[in-house]
């Protein structure tokens, strides 16, 4: 590669491009690191942009990059890329601070934030999200062509964060958790967020002496901000940010804002429309009019309804299983991030004295995370399938939910198991602080597994799991004395009216505007559900009738699949008993149709032992949580079981007939998932059609097939004035060219038209019985018995079919 002096910047970002698609990937990488160490930042600038898109992939998903969220530790390429991105001594890390201290910046279009903010901001309403502020570019054209300014820092780490949920164009392989993207983000935040130490200052000094502070917004982009708080508030938030140049170790801790930030709003900023409507406070709805009105003066145009446009293209997010899983692995470093503040430094009276990065750890959870978090959980809890995968969702609510598991105190596994709530945090107000997320999206839990197949060993652990966690000693009584402090009259309140408290994401940076503590429990439980849902929310106890009423319902269906699992270990052991070798022959269970009353084709054996166990300790952790005596569980078990016996359990599921036949009714799919219920299942297409079983032979199959086919359709007008007649010849055409679905009873089980039903019990010769591996040794038994004694071939098929033409004739039906 020529010297630094000898080439310009574009005929080195034209080698860079060529060299990545000729050159071995270890080469390119040996060459960008000599790129980064020898050309000026000013060159540097100009290749930034399409490096970071090389290594995490563009935007709109069309350019993968190096696929870190696939890339295993067995990869060849794997330690090339964790040293190149290291944060300590990376290449990469190298050009984002020989940058910044240039105080470059690049562009985002709006159109690639996350939907709720994208929306947002079309709308006119600034986003409760501190990245924005004083960062959108406003051109001429309209607020469709929006941009975000980012310095190098949050440029990179914006395009990083945005790789895990951008949808690409090619996926063949699977996320792990041992990823190059896992791992990074797991190294990201131990650097930039330590629990212990300080974050390493960067490498390069900036030109200026201040980490460039945002200007205030221009006065004629009157953005509204949106939420329960006024929008007077934010904007005096952000005017009046002062700078934090008189504090030289603010200038090292803004790198872990701006990291949290950006993961936060990036992967956590994701939510339904309903919710994005009910975040719209009247204020902001006024101050909305107010900006199109004013929009509409200066640019001419006629005013539109708000939302008229952008909200009917809102696509709302769903995420997968590896942005759920990421965002687990945020929540615990940053319980562990806060939880490594120094003792010393936890009462209010050492705030004056405490560093910048001792200060983020006492706000983080609360200011940074919370209120997105709550949303972002709310959304999962209300879109996830009902299947299996919703444990990711679970275990990072359960995550949230109990940060003393992430004091990097090490525990007796064994003995911490039922040690519960530990006593130092009885009085740090976590439940108060954080009531919604016991509360209501335990409700939402509630709402979800009264739905699911219990039956599923992997739904059965959920429910454990949530049973186990609420059950801790001490959680109990700490969200009822949080539900008691919402719940107190608010005249108690009225002295304090002129105190300030703002939500958890809103402001630009803790540091810009250290607001007044606020000591009263009350006032903060209030201010946080509040806050999250709104003044006119409708707070539903947990402890309450109508949830106790939800939970009686759960232990109901906890009960009924216990007794369902049962059956099936009944069942399976008896299936088991009865298919021996001998089955291979087709001589165990005739029930072609034959299955479980519910569960799984897995959950048989020790699943079944497994559901049974988590069922009976969910019980009992139930019944610790809501305080149901022995007395009262057996009365509810006892009405349970007068309402169904055996008899009823064999009943269909209750259905209400259709113009196709049978419909389930809400009672019956509960009944259905339950297994309490279930339709005779069968196969009721056409006979010769059935998928060839594992007791037939494949090739005879199909060859009888062909030649039932070809006489049936050469004598089928013979067939079926045969079995018209109604003397002894047509009781026996009936009885070996009737389908046995019409020789039966012709009830039907399942939709299907009556042209179908009718074509299927035509009178036909079926030969597939012959293909059978019993059938075929049967007959070779009989050969052999009869060589025995000594008939020969067409001797002994003579009397095989005499014999079976006797025994249809006695056994065929008499009519009356």
């Amino acid at each position: 590669m020529a010297a630094p002096a000898m080439q310009q910047p574009s005929y080195l970002l034209a080698n860079l491009k060529m060299d990545s698609t000729t050159k071995p990937f270890l080469q390119c990488c040996q060459e960008l690191v000599k790129v980064i160490d020898d050309y000026p930042a000013k060159e540097l600038h100009l290749i930034f942009p399409w490096l970071v898109e090389s290594v995490f992939g563009s935007l709109d998903g069309v350019i993968v990059g190096w696929n870190l969220g696939f890339l295993q530790a067995c990869s060849n390429r794997y330690n090339i890329v964790m040293d190149f991105l290291n944060p300590r001594y990376g290449p990469m890390m190298k050009l984002v601070y020989k940058l910044q201290a240039e105080e470059y910046k690049y562009e985002i279009p709006v159109s690639f934030l996350p939907g709720p903010v994208k929306v947002s901001i079309q709308e006119g309403v600034l986003p409760d999200c501190p990245l924005l502020n004083n960062k959108l570019h406003f051109p001429l054209s309209g607020l469709q062509t929006l941009s975000l300014a980012l310095n190098p820092f949050e440029y990179y780490m914006f395009m990083f964060a945005s790789s895990l949920i951008t949808p690409k164009v090619t996926i063949v392989l699977m996320f792990s958790l041992d990823s190059a993207y896992f791992v990074l983000v797991d190294t990201y935040l131990k650097y930039f967020l330590p629990t212990e130490g300080s974050v390493p200052p960067s490498p390069f000094t900036y030109k200026r002496s201040s980490v460039s502070p945002p200007s205030p917004r221009a006065p004629s982009v009157p953005f509204a901000g949106y939420g329960i708080h006024s929008t007077s508030l934010l904007k005096r938030h952000i005017s009046h940010q002062p700078s934090v140049t008189a504090d030289p170790a603010a200038q090292e801790i803004w790198r872990s804002e701006a990291l949290l930030q950006v993961f936060v709003e990036m992967w956590l900023h994701h939510y339904s429309l309903e919710i994005y409507q009910k975040l719209q406070s009247p204020q902001v709805k006024l101050a909305l009019l107010q900006y199109r009105l004013s929009m509409s003066s200066m640019l001419c145009q006629p005013l539109t309804p708000p939302g008229s446009g952008t909200l009917d293209t809102y696509q709302p997010f769903t995420p997968t299983e590896e942005h759920v899983l990421v965002v687990r692995l945020l929540v615990k470093h940053l319980h562990a991030f806060s939880c490594s503040l120094k003792p010393e430094q936890v009462s209010s009276s050492a705030h004056s004295h405490t560093s910048p990065l001792e200060e983020l750890k006492r706000v983080v959870v609360h200011r940074f995370v919370q209120q997105k978090l709550y949303v972002f959980l709310q959304h999962c809890f209300g879109h996830w399938p009902l299947d299996a995968s919703f444990r990711v969702v679970l275990e990072t609510w359960l995550s949230y939910i109990q940060p003393w598991r992430y004091t990097g105190e090490k525990t007796n596994p064994q003995t911490d198991q039922n040690k519960g709530v530990p006593e130092k945090w009885l009085n740090k107000c976590v439940c108060s602080e954080n009531l919604l997320m016991y509360t209501k999206l335990f409700q939402g839990f509630l709402n979800r597994v009264v739905r699911t197949d219990l039956v599923n060993v992997k739904n059965a652990l959920m429910v454990f799991r949530v049973a186990k966690v609420f059950a801790q000693p001490n959680l109990s009584e700490m969200i009822q004395k949080g539900e008691q402090l919402f719940l107190e009259p608010e005249h108690v309140l009225h002295h304090r009216q002129h105190r300030c408290f703002l939500s958890p994401g809103h402001g630009d940076s803790f540091l810009s505007a250290r607001q007044p503590v606020v000591t009263d429990r009350v006032f903060r439980v209030k201010s946080h559900v509040y806050g999250l849902e709104g003044q006119d929310c409708q707070y539903k106890q947990m402890f309450g009738t109508e949830l106790r009423g939800t939970v009686l319902k759960l232990i109901q269906i906890i009960d009924q699949a216990r007794q369902t699992a049962k059956k099936i270990s009944d069942q399976s052991a008896e299936v088991a008993a009865n298919n021996s070798f001998m089955s291979w022959f087709g001589m165990g269970s005739p029930d072609l149709n034959y299955t479980f009353n519910g569960g799984e084709v897995d959950d048989t054996g020790a699943c079944v032992k497994k559901t049974h166990e988590f069922l009976e300790r969910s019980l009992d952790y139930l019944c610790q949580i809501f305080r149901l005596n022995a007395g009262q569980l057996s009365q509810l078990m006892a009405t349970l079981g007068s309402g169904q016996d055996d008899g009823n359990s064999k009943q269909l599921p209750d259905c209400v007939q259709g113009e196709n036949g049978l419909i389930l009714t809400d009672l019956g799919r509960m009944q259905v998932i339950n297994g309490l219920r279930r339709f005779e299942i069968e196969y009721q297409g056409d006979p010769e059609l059935q998928p060839i079983r594992s007791y037939e032979n494949a090739i005879l199959v199909r060859l009888f097939f062909k030649i039932s086919s070809l006489v049936n359709e050469r004598f089928g007008g013979h067939m079926d004035a045969l079995c018209s007649r109604p003397d002894f010849l047509g009781q026996l055409g009936r009885h070996y060219l009737a389908s046995p679905e019409a020789a039966a009873d012709g009830r039907r089980r399942s939709p299907e038209t009556r042209l179908t039903a009718e074509g299927y019990r035509r009178p036909r010769l079926s030969l597939r019985m012959l293909a059978s591996y019993r059938t075929l040794l049967m007959l070779l038994l009989l050969y052999l018995f009869g060589a025995l004694f000594s008939f020969g071939p067409m001797s002994s098929t003579l009397l095989i079919l005499t014999g079976g033409f006797l025994y249809g004739l006695l056994s065929r039906p008499v009519r009356r």
